[in-house]
Protein backbone atom coordinates (compact mmCIF):
# COMPACT_ATOMS: atom_id res chain seq x y z
CA UNK A 1 0.00 0.00 0.00
CA UNK A 2 0.90 3.24 -1.30
CA UNK A 3 2.16 5.59 1.69
CA UNK A 4 0.48 9.50 1.47
CA UNK A 5 2.87 12.41 0.91
CA UNK A 6 0.74 14.64 2.88
CA UNK A 7 1.07 16.08 6.33
CA UNK A 8 -1.12 15.17 9.12
CA UNK A 9 -1.57 14.82 12.62
CA UNK A 10 -1.97 11.45 14.75
CA UNK A 11 -2.21 11.75 18.17
CA UNK A 12 -0.60 15.29 18.19
CA UNK A 13 2.72 14.24 16.25
CA UNK A 14 2.84 16.00 12.70
CA UNK A 15 3.54 13.11 10.37
CA UNK A 16 4.72 13.28 6.87
CA UNK A 17 4.45 9.49 4.51
CA UNK A 18 4.32 7.60 8.06
CA UNK A 19 7.85 9.57 9.21
CA UNK A 20 7.36 11.47 12.19
CA UNK A 21 8.62 14.67 13.12
CA UNK A 22 11.96 13.44 14.88
CA UNK A 23 12.27 11.52 11.83
CA UNK A 24 13.00 14.56 9.58
CA UNK A 25 14.79 16.11 11.97
CA UNK A 26 16.85 13.01 12.57
CA UNK A 27 17.40 12.47 9.05
CA UNK A 28 18.90 15.87 8.65
CA UNK A 29 22.08 15.17 10.64
CA UNK A 30 23.87 18.72 12.14
CA UNK A 31 22.60 21.35 14.16
CA UNK A 32 22.06 19.17 17.20
CA UNK A 33 22.81 21.00 20.87
CA UNK A 34 25.16 18.24 22.14
CA UNK A 35 26.18 19.94 25.31
CA UNK A 36 25.25 22.98 27.46
CA UNK A 37 27.32 24.70 30.18
CA UNK A 38 26.55 28.37 31.89
CA UNK A 39 27.78 30.19 34.51
CA UNK A 40 26.96 33.30 36.36
CA UNK A 41 28.25 36.06 38.72
CA UNK A 42 26.25 38.80 40.36
CA UNK A 43 29.16 40.49 42.41
CA UNK A 44 28.80 44.65 41.38
CA UNK A 45 32.43 45.13 40.51
CA UNK A 46 34.12 48.12 38.82
CA UNK A 47 35.94 48.71 36.07
CA UNK A 48 38.83 51.39 35.00
CA UNK A 49 40.76 49.13 32.62
CA UNK A 50 41.74 50.39 29.32
CA UNK A 51 42.58 47.19 27.94
CA UNK A 52 40.09 44.22 28.32
CA UNK A 53 40.15 41.86 31.19
CA UNK A 54 38.09 39.55 32.95
CA UNK A 55 36.49 41.14 36.14
CA UNK A 56 35.09 37.95 37.22
CA UNK A 57 36.62 34.03 37.02
CA UNK A 58 33.79 32.86 37.96
CA UNK A 59 31.85 34.25 34.91
CA UNK A 60 33.83 31.12 33.04
CA UNK A 61 32.72 28.10 30.82
CA UNK A 62 34.82 25.31 29.85
CA UNK A 63 33.65 22.83 27.23
CA UNK A 64 35.32 20.22 25.36
CA UNK A 65 33.76 19.95 21.90
CA UNK A 66 33.24 16.16 21.18
CA UNK A 67 34.46 17.02 17.33
CA UNK A 68 37.05 19.37 15.66
CA UNK A 69 34.47 19.85 13.33
CA UNK A 70 31.30 21.33 15.73
CA UNK A 71 30.91 24.67 16.77
CA UNK A 72 30.57 26.35 19.93
CA UNK A 73 27.60 29.14 20.08
CA UNK A 74 28.24 31.56 23.41
CA UNK A 75 25.91 33.45 24.25
CA UNK A 76 26.43 36.29 27.48
CA UNK A 77 24.03 38.77 29.38
CA UNK A 78 25.30 41.32 31.32
CA UNK A 79 24.25 45.01 33.17
CA UNK A 80 26.90 47.49 32.39
CA UNK A 81 27.00 51.05 33.59
CA UNK A 82 28.90 53.21 32.25
CA UNK A 83 29.87 55.98 35.12
CA UNK A 84 31.91 59.23 34.91
CA UNK A 85 31.42 59.73 31.06
CA UNK A 86 32.72 56.13 30.15
CA UNK A 87 32.35 54.19 27.35
CA UNK A 88 32.06 50.57 28.90
CA UNK A 89 32.83 47.77 25.95
CA UNK A 90 32.33 43.97 26.55
CA UNK A 91 33.48 41.08 24.10
CA UNK A 92 33.52 37.19 24.72
CA UNK A 93 37.26 35.83 24.66
CA UNK A 94 38.19 32.22 23.48
CA UNK A 95 41.09 31.76 26.00
CA UNK A 96 43.31 34.64 24.94
CA UNK A 97 41.39 35.39 21.79
CA UNK A 98 39.30 38.41 21.54
CA UNK A 99 36.00 36.85 19.65
CA UNK A 100 34.72 40.34 18.96
CA UNK A 101 36.49 43.42 17.74
CA UNK A 102 38.85 46.32 19.82
CA UNK A 103 35.72 47.52 20.65
CA UNK A 104 34.09 44.39 21.69
CA UNK A 105 30.45 42.69 21.07
CA UNK A 106 28.28 45.38 22.69
CA UNK A 107 28.71 48.60 24.07
CA UNK A 108 27.17 51.06 26.63
CA UNK A 109 28.28 55.13 27.24
CA UNK A 110 26.88 58.43 28.52
CA UNK A 111 26.16 57.49 31.65
CA UNK A 112 23.91 54.72 30.46
CA UNK A 113 22.54 51.60 32.77
CA UNK A 114 22.45 48.96 29.34
CA UNK A 115 21.15 45.27 29.98
CA UNK A 116 22.98 43.71 26.89
CA UNK A 117 23.03 40.33 25.28
CA UNK A 118 26.40 39.03 23.52
CA UNK A 119 26.64 36.00 21.45
CA UNK A 120 29.00 34.23 19.26
CA UNK A 121 29.38 31.50 16.90
CA UNK A 122 33.14 29.47 17.10
CA UNK A 123 34.61 27.35 15.71
CA UNK A 124 37.42 26.53 17.26
CA UNK A 125 38.48 23.48 15.50
CA UNK A 126 39.81 21.40 19.22
CA UNK A 127 38.24 18.49 20.62
CA UNK A 128 40.43 19.52 24.07
CA UNK A 129 38.61 21.48 26.74
CA UNK A 130 38.17 25.30 25.47
CA UNK A 131 37.47 28.45 27.60
CA UNK A 132 34.86 31.30 27.00
CA UNK A 133 34.84 34.07 29.45
CA UNK A 134 33.24 37.73 29.08
CA UNK A 135 36.03 40.81 29.01
CA UNK A 136 35.37 44.45 29.34
CA UNK A 137 37.03 47.55 28.94
CA UNK A 138 36.22 51.69 29.38
CA UNK A 139 37.92 54.29 27.36
CA UNK A 140 38.59 56.17 30.44
CA UNK A 141 36.40 56.58 33.80
CA UNK A 142 34.60 54.31 35.90
CA UNK A 143 32.42 51.54 34.57
CA UNK A 144 30.31 48.86 36.73
CA UNK A 145 29.03 45.88 36.16
CA UNK A 146 26.29 43.72 37.98
CA UNK A 147 24.69 46.88 39.42
CA UNK A 148 22.31 46.37 42.29
CA UNK A 149 22.40 42.84 42.44
CA UNK A 150 22.00 42.11 38.77
CA UNK A 151 23.40 39.24 37.36
CA UNK A 152 25.25 38.30 34.54
CA UNK A 153 25.59 35.02 32.96
CA UNK A 154 27.26 33.06 29.81
CA UNK A 155 26.37 30.14 28.76
CA UNK A 156 28.10 27.90 25.92
CA UNK A 157 26.15 25.71 23.55
CA UNK A 158 27.98 22.28 21.24
CA UNK A 159 26.48 22.26 18.27
CA UNK A 160 26.86 19.36 16.02
CA UNK A 161 28.15 20.15 12.62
Amino acid sequence: MAQSNAFKFANNILTNGGYDAADLVGAVGGGKVLQVITATDSTQRSLTSTSFITTSNTLSVSITPSSASNKIFVIASTCMISGSGATIFATIFRGATNLGTSNGISQASGFAWDSTSLSILDSPSTTSATTYQVYYRVDGGTAYINGDGTKTSITAFEIAA
